[in-house]
């Protein structure tokens, strides 16, 4: 049998089979069929997440050092590595899936109180609510041979002189439409016009129905984010969020970071395949949205159609714009990283092949940078911080943790990549924010014994981000790690062992889990964790002292993004995660860029602003900065080898009797 026989794959639970190419990897077969494996490093062979079990056949390689004899002789491949060879039947098992759950973008309860809120009553007392996309009804006189004015000039002439716009520019689709339309309901027709940012700009007139259809004019509202897509369906009469939903990005089976899916990109076809995973999560989301939703108050009841829908504001990281605009992303990640673009014109939807009707309008958040995205202006404009007194500290963190300081004055800037520890990555047993991953976590400081919290309350199958750092300072405050992250190995405690990556604790023994398995947290886990909080903190200071400000002068702390709401403050500035500041000085956003993308669809006003803010954030590129590398290094240490910096642990430190660093 040669490598170009097509071989059938079966995939368990979910059914699924495909035929493919033998000598194919079975991650692509099971991209191919639409099955997700994780595979945090992109396929690369080295993060171990891919994990599959061969129940029928067998495949040629798929062994690692990332599997144990045991798992191997019980069926266990790694399926970026394994090569088709044969009929075969695979189980995915489900941590090496989708979970369930991680989808949410609400800020836990323990932080409700220091939550910042968007309320559309602010918008409306400022003035400012006033969507980008408007219906307004017109009763027009009708044609005779004393006015034989064209239909496009009647039209025109209407707006000006009952709503006084007066710069109005069409389009060839919406010539077609004029005349009929106009006729179906005696010249009576509700318009659609798209407001521009710039006054100086002419308004577009977008759409034209026949009647009156003021009361159905809706928005839609996303983040495109790495790991999750959002979208929020709006009535922009009202500015109410009528539904809201979320989805895992379809890119997700290419790798967990930017970087991996530009490289996928950058392979024959690949970019138009990034371009078609993202836009088919959009319209999934999209669906359930128009599904789920409400109609809205009003005479005109009923289920909202899609094409009811006039405008849809999407912000996402420059990568996500990139791919989703299907503009080639290669130099982002090479130096001097330069994007194709950071500012992008109103678009229609249908160009990007989002299944929205031809007249609806796409508005994408601008970057700064390669690294500092519309995700994160759109974040700066949703937290409000580009508006207040205060010198606030932005900070989303993630793979790539993006920093923002200043207030209504200033704004400056900077990307560090920290890695994908605080998603799960590079973590033995890491896993994103999904059912059964520990989220806190407390240990006996007598006997040493866990407690393990799960999300779900299920048996544990892995460690999410928010878990790994109180797991990290929880053993770092009961003297079980030191200040470099080794284990003190004099502890009479069964806990700690030696493991294949130096001594690890046993979170939960293989009856306890949710798994085939022990689940541990190991040197090397907690080494890559350090240098990711490391990352972020060095680039913190570093920004901030670039700019000519100490930590001490921070008024304010906003944290953003999935694993900035979850994040125990008290943990994060225990370890040297966060500056040490009071509790009182935090607010959470939740998600930053549905919450800007949400705004922007509701105020032209605000997309007004965003061009203001955009042109006046300087923005620094770390690695060109001579004391970061100082600063990253000398925050590699539990919490920092300048202890002054963190006075409250200091005092915890010495009461243990623990020496600062050498």
């Amino acid at each position: 049998m040669t490598k170009e026989q097509l071989y059938k794959i079966h995939f368990l639970p979910s059914g699924r089979e495909v035929e493919i190419k033998g000598g194919e990897s079975l991650i692509k077969a099971a991209r191919a069929a639409g099955i997700h494996i994780n595979a945090s490093c992109g396929g690369a062979g080295v993060c171990g997440k891919c994990r599959v079990i061969m129940a029928e056949g067998e495949v040629a390689g798929g062994r690692s050092d990332k599997l144990t004899e045991e798992e191997y002789q019980a069926g266990y491949r790694q399926a970026c590595i394994a090569t088709i060879s044969g009929h075969a039947t695979v189980t995915v098992p489900e941590i090496s899936g989708l979970k369930k759950g991680g989808l949410s973008t609400a800020v836990p309860i323990r932080h409700r109180a220091s939550m910042h809120r968007f309320d559309i009553q602010d918008l409306r007392e400022a003035g400012i609510f006033v969507p980008p996309v408007v219906k307004l009804f017109l009763e027009l006189p009708t044609p005779s041979n004393l006015d034989n004015m064209a239909d496009a000039g009647r039209i025109i002439l209407g707006l000006s002189n009952q709503y006084d716009e007066r710069r109005i520019i069409t389009s060839l689709p919406i010539l077609r439409k004029i005349r009929k339309t106009l006729r179906e309901d005696n010249f009576r027709v509700t318009v659609t016009l798209a407001r521009p940012v710039n006054s100086k700009t002419k308004t577009h007139l977008i759409n034209i129905q026949p009647g009156n259809w003021t009361a159905r004019n809706f928005g839609l509202a996303f983040d495109i984010g790495t790991t999750t897509v959002y979208g929020l369906l709006l009535d922009l009469n009202s500015g109410k969020v009528l539904a809201r939903q979320g989805d895992y990005n379809g890119q997700l089976s290419y790798g967990e970071d930017v970087i991996s899916r530009i490289i996928h990109a950058e392979q024959p076809e690949g970019l138009a395949q990034m371009q078609e995973l993202v836009v088919k999560s959009i319209n999934f989301i999209i669906d359930r949205l128009l599904e789920s939703a409400k109609p809205p108050e009003g005479k005109k009841k009923g289920k909202i159609k899609r094409d009811e829908i006039s405008s849809i504001t999407l912000a996402g990281n420059t990568t996500m714009t990139h791919l989703l605009m299907g503009l080639e992303p290669d130099n982002i990640r090479r130096a001097p990283y330069v994007p194709v673009t950071t500012f992008v014109p109103p678009l229609r939807a249908a160009d990007l092949n989002i299944k929205l009707p031809d007249h609806t309008v796409a508005l994408l958040y601008p970057s700064i940078s390669s690294y500092v995205g519309g995700d994160i202006v759109a974040g700066v404009m949703g937290s409000g911080m580009y508006r207040t007194d205060k010198v606030t500290l932005y900070v989303d963190i993630g793979t790539n943790a993006e920093i923002v300081i200043g207030n209504r004055d200033w704004l400056a800037c900077a990307a560090c990549s920290a890695g994908p520890a605080f998603e799960g990555g590079g973590i033995t047993h890491g896993m994103r924010a999904a059912d059964g991953a520990i989220e806190d976590f407390s240990l006996n400081p007598a006997t040493l014994e866990p407690m393990n919290i799960t999300i779900g309350n299920l048996q544990p199958v892995g460690i999410c981000g928010s878990g790994l750092l109180v797991i990290v300072a929880t053993l770092f405050e009961n003297n079980v790690i030191d200040q470099s992250g080794k284990f003190n190995r004099q502890l009479a405690t069964q806990r700690i062992r030696p493991g294949r990556s130096g001594h690890e604790y046993v979170l939960a023994w293989k009856a306890e889990s949710g798994t085939n398995s022990d689940i541990v947290i190991n040197e090397v886990d907690i080494d890559n964790f350090i240098r990711a909080k490391a990352a972020i903190y060095a680039g913190v200071k570093t920004l901030v002292e670039v700019v000519g400000l100490a930590i001490g002068d921070l008024e304010q702390i906003i944290l953003a993004g999935a694993f900035g709401s979850y994040i125990d403050l008290d943990s994060a500035m225990t370890i040297g995660l966060l500056p040490e500041v009071a509790a009182d000085k935090v607010l959470y956003v939740g998600n930053g860029s549905l919450l800007g993308s949400w705004m922007s669809e509701l105020s032209n006003h605000i997309r007004q602003d965003v061009v203001d803010v955009v042109h006046r954030m300087t923005s620094f590129e770390l690695s060109e900065v001579p004391d970061f590398k100082d600063q990253y290094i000398a925050s590699l240490f539990l919490p920092h080898t300048d202890i002054s910096l963190f006075p409250e642990t200091g005092k915890r430190l010495v009461a243990r009797q623990i020496s600062a660093p050498p």
